[in-house]
């Protein structure tokens, strides 16, 4: 596909949609919007857009199409698979300025947001009503990126990812329609389910302008624990002990004896140097919680845990929670002068503990530094590669293909939060098959000049 140019006569035309000054065309603006935090290369847009309103979104979009321009959208850019680089130039459609809270729904546990503010502002302002939005992904994603790409993170396993917390969204499509789908009745079976194919799209089939969420009570009694095992295996076969005795984990994460060590050391958190499960139990009293750590801590005994800790003290939890979500940062700054190959793979959990054994197989057989960390209660987990130089950069492909082809073969995914993006796009015939077909006949019908964020999710280019 050919695309136009963005002209300085296409960029007047976009002041007069937006506003001069809520558009740029500095070089320093389009570097800072030309990555995420991925290890995929950049790409510049050629000018940067910041809409204030949904129908300014819409007339953007209404105007690229009419001139065959692509558009990328972008929320704060904290993605990890490159979904919104400006693969093909074109407009780079921020979204950070349209953070406003619409409406707190206190009384149905709703809240409709515009797409740019982040989820711990968010949390921030909710607190207040007692009321929190549970996705967590660890950094402060925007709204509309996590409901683009399906966020989730380490509450998954209790209150489900983005898909399951929301109700309603406002949408605006390539031809410059906004449209609403979805309700803010938490039973909807009218007509198609529309929300749910916007939802995980990554702006390829349209642009999410304001969302209404669903909200949960904070828990008044909230614990968290800790086990160490000797053996990877040992505390694979904990997690699935764990989700089969009928616990109800809030959060169940686990990390191998190197990453338990790197927190150690940078976060002074209470860990040895063992595979070690992080775990989160929310309870609505003080009995129930006391009970649920009880039993956990019966069952990672009986499969020979080296190392048990429970805390009740908020500021104790938040501490080890903190150091879980600083894991990648601190990661990061491990390896100065490297970057980080991210794989995202995700099996049932009954399929965990053949995963993790392959992905241990491996990481012997290749001899590379390989490190995991992953969601393990919904049976996700992260592989972590540093890299430096070409050849590296190679293996770890290479690396990771095995492992995204084993999680298919286990009937699993190739993603499990992280979205398709650039990274994912070659796995997706072989997950989708014949289904694959039917996507791109989607989005042949609702972007058919492939003008939105051209270059993800499919294979090669459509149109």
């Amino acid at each position: 596909m050919t695309y136009a140019a963005v002209t300085s006569e296409v960029v007047a035309r976009l002041g007069t949609l937006v506003g001069e000054e809520n558009l740029s065309t500095a070089q320093a603006v389009l570097d800072l919007h030309a990555h995420d935090q991925s290890f995929h290369a950049p790409h510049r847009g050629e000018v940067v857009v910041w809409p204030q309103t949904g129908e300014q979104v819409a007339e953007v979009l209404r105007l690229a199409n009419s001139l065959l321009i692509p558009v990328t959208p972008w929320g704060v850019g904290t993605s990890l698979e490159g979904n919104p680089i400006p693969l093909h130039g074109g407009i780079l459609l921020s979204l950070e300025r349209m953070k406003r809270i619409i409406e707190v729904h206190a009384d149905d546990f709703q809240v409709t947001v515009e797409p740019g503010i982040g989820h711990k502002d968010l949390n921030a302002h909710l607190a207040r009503f007692g009321l929190f939005f549970a996705p967590d992904p660890g950094a402060n994603a925007s709204i509309g990126g996590m409901l683009a790409n399906n966020a989730a993170g380490i509450r998954t396993v209790r209150y489900g990812a983005s898909k399951d917390n929301v109700l309603q969204m406002r949408v605006a499509l390539a031809d410059g329609r906004l449209i609403r789908v979805g309700s803010r009745s938490v039973k909807q079976s009218a007509g198609y389910d529309l929300l749910h194919l916007f939802v995980g799209s990554e702006g390829t089939l349209g642009v999410i302008t304001e969302a209404t969420l669903k909200l949960h009570a904070v828990t008044e009694y909230m614990g968290a624990a800790l086990a160490a095992f000797q053996t990877v295996a040992d505390a694979v076969q904990a997690v699935v002990a764990i989700r089969g005795s009928g616990l109800d984990p809030a959060a169940l994460e686990f990390i191998d004896a190197a990453h338990a060590a790197m927190l150690r050391e940078a976060e002074g958190v209470n860990l040895t140097d063992h595979p070690t499960l992080f775990m989160e139990f929310h309870a609505a009293h003080t009995d129930a919680l006391a009970m649920n750590l009880a039993m956990v801590q019966e069952i990672c005994a009986d499969l020979d845990a080296v190392h048990f800790h429970a805390t009740t003290d908020a500021a104790e939890r938040r501490k080890l929670w903190h150091a879980r979500h600083a894991s990648y940062e601190i990661s990061v700054r491990q390896f100065p002068g490297k970057k980080l190959y991210l794989g995202d793979v995700s099996v049932p959990i009954s399929a965990y503990p053949e995963l993790i054994g392959y992905i241990e197989q491996v990481r012997e057989e290749c001899a590379v530094p390989l490190y995991l960390i992953g969601h393990a209660g919904d049976g996700n987990i992260h592989v972590e590669m540093p890299y430096e130089t070409d050849a590296e950069y190679a293996r770890c492909a290479d690396i990771n293909a095995r492992i995204v082809r084993k999680a298919q073969d286990l009937n699993g995914t190739a993603t499990g939060e992280h979205g398709v993006g650039l990274g994912k796009a070659k796995y997706m015939r072989y997950e989708h098959g014949e289904a694959l077909d039917v996507m791109q006949a989607i989005k042949q019908t609702l972007d058919p000049n492939n003008i939105l964020n051209p270059g993800k999710i499919f294979p090669h280019d459509i149109g």
